[in-house]
């Protein structure tokens, strides 16, 4: 997901978005273990995934707290 399409979500919207993008991340871990992940760069794609939305989240919150 882009980050224009994380900065149009609320709070809640992007706690979602983290715990879907975890639970995508623990499967892929879960595949690479038991040797079925044909893609090893997808662990990359959804460790870099989380990261932008949990930063974006913590900006959101931030603004929130500010005004």
């Amino acid at each position: 997901m882009k980050t224009s399409e994380l900065r149009q979500k609320d709070v809640d919207g992007l706690k979602a978005e983290v715990k879907a993008l975890q639970k995508a991340h623990f499967s892929l871990r879960m595949q690479k273990a038991t040797q079925q992940l044909s893609d090893a760069s997808q662990l990359r794609t959804t460790r870099r995934a989380i990261a932008r939305a949990k930063t974006i989240l913590a900006e959101t919150v931030a603004k929130g707290a500010a005004k």
